[in-house]
């Protein structure tokens, strides 16, 4: 006999095979896509942007942290508002500011204002990003949920791996102008379909204040840190560098105690009471803290030390990311098998093999020999890795919190990037003009990716339960795809 409750909700949903399924999901893919490209096209657009702007390393740092400093710190107030005023609210509202910021991005006359285009365009998307998914959660019914998130992932995976190929060829073809101005009709696409196609929804209404304390708290601490450590190595500590340190530490501190006190937090606190959601959380820092570093630092070497052009420096990056599209249906299954601690132990060993290997590319070096086996050692490494890593975090808490364990694991892989971009190159001792090579500093930098990761395999050995299901979920970034098999299979 079945279940009427089930019959019920089912009713509620339309199908992904009917026509407004499929301009939902239409919508939801295009909305990602554009935020997750524009993660990802610029890597290899910094040095024309920099020689074309009068810019050195440290205009190179802020142009990809200001896009990551607002998405991280607002990433999770934007799922939490779409269910409060509107998913399709703000959803469409996020697309038409991204639109503008992306356009202000390609018009940009100096690096000053570009930046201050990437800090709106990351407020954009920390609106858009958790929105698309979770228009597909409210509006497609359950049991064709999984395809269509399964669809979402692959198709936004493709996106994010199509990045830096597509944006080389338009910086050697056009200018690196064309990398962001490509977005501006996808964006203005996914906008009409939403108004026009995709009704409006929201959460149940829970009485709490929304955290906005919290969320200014997270950001005025993460832009105080962050500028203090990407102006103090390159500008020297001046007063005004300390003192906006000092401001970043506070806040964050402060951050930390509003979410103790808020009746419903951005970050419950006691989520990290679990050894296992703070260690799958500290392996998800600690491997993100080398990806983003590494990507950064590569792109630039391989162009402004070994004289790639956009386009080749694109091309060398793609067979990691091959790997990652292909080999994860397989690893997603094997890890289902296995539970995630296995997986995110020797992911990340491999990874961190593979950016060891990547220390050899240096001047004169070729791509077969230096180049290609690190990229593809890196690429297996993560494949390997990010697939059980969100499932790991979401094993650790009840099924009602895993929307929120989800958002912070999310979260804390953003975080992990602008960090690492901030930080790397002068621990690594680079300080490069525009145009010039990195030197003997990334050799260094590739050592210092190459042993967090293997911290972080040590990390998930230690604190991660072999026997803690692999539920499929999605992380919203460049590994969307990875988690596509994941998804599907389950």
């Amino acid at each position: 006999m079945s279940d009427p409750s089930s019959a019920d909700t089912e009713s509620r949903g339309v199908p992904a095979a009917s026509p407004a399924g499929r301009w939902l999901i239409v919508a939801a893919v295009l909305g990602s896509g554009v935020a997750f490209i524009d993660g990802t096209v610029v890597n290899v657009a910094l040095p024309a942007i920099a020689l074309d702007l009068d810019t050195g390393l440290r205009g190179q740092q802020w142009v990809l942290d200001g896009y990551l400093l607002t998405l991280s710190a607002l990433l999770l107030i934007g799922g939490v508002a779409g269910d409060r005023y509107g998913r399709r609210l703000v959803f469409a509202g996020g697309l038409a500011v991204f639109a503008v910021a992306t356009v202000a991005c390609g018009l940009a006359p100096t690096v000053e204002l570009l930046v201050a285009a990437r800090i709106v365009q990351g407020v954009a998307a920390a609106a858009v990003v958790p929105g698309s998914l979770a228009l597909i959660n409210a509006e497609i019914r359950p049991s064709d949920r999984g395809a269509a998130v399964g669809l979402w992932a692959g198709m936004s995976g493709a996106t994010t791996a199509l990045g830096p190929f597509l944006g080389g060829w338009l910086v050697d073809a056009a200018s690196w102008r064309w990398t962001f101005l490509l977005s501006v009709p996808l964006a203005l696409g996914a906008l009409w379909i939403a108004i026009r196609h995709v009704p409006e929804s929201r959460g149940a209404p829970s009485g709490a204040r929304l955290d906005v304390a919290g969320a200014l708290a997270m950001t005025v601490g993460l832009a105080g840190v962050i500028y203090a450590l990407i102006e103090g190595p390159s500008n020297g500590w001046s007063g005004e560098t300390v003192a906006a340190g000092i401001v970043g530490v506070v806040s964050l501190a402060g951050f930390v105690v509003i979410e103790s006190r808020v009746a419903a937090p951005l970050l419950p606190l006691g989520l990290f009471r679990s050894s296992q959601f703070s260690g799958a959380n500290l392996t998800t820092l600690l491997v993100y803290a080398a990806l983003g570093g590494a990507l950064f630092l590569l792109a630039l070497q391989l162009q402004q030390s070994l004289g790639y052009s956009a386009f080749e420096a694109g091309a060398a990056m793609f067979p990691s990311t091959f790997i990652m599209l292909f080999g994860s249906p397989v690893v997603g299954k094997l890890a289902q098998r296995t539970g995630p601690r296995l997986p995110m132990t020797v992911g990340p060993l491999i990874a961190a093999g593979g950016f060891a290997l990547m220390s050899r590319v240096e001047p004169g070096s070729g791509y077969v020999d230096s180049v290609l086996p690190g990229v593809l050692l890196f690429g297996l490494g993560m494949t390997v890795t990010v697939a059980p890593l969100t499932s790991a975090a979401l094993a650790a808490v009840d099924d009602a919190l895993a929307g929120t364990a989800s958002g912070v694991n999310n979260a804390v892989a953003r975080l992990a990037g602008l960090l690492a971009v901030a930080v790397l190159p002068a621990v690594a001792g680079i300080d490069a003009g525009p145009g010039d090579p990195l030197g003997d500093g990334f050799r260094t930098a590739m050592y210092i990716c190459a042993a967090c990761c293997a911290v972080g395999g040590i990390v998930a050995a230690c604190t991660i339960r072999s026997s803690a299901d692999v539920r499929p979920q999605v992380r919203a970034g460049m590994d969307a795809a990875c988690q596509d098999a994941a998804t599907r299979a389950g």
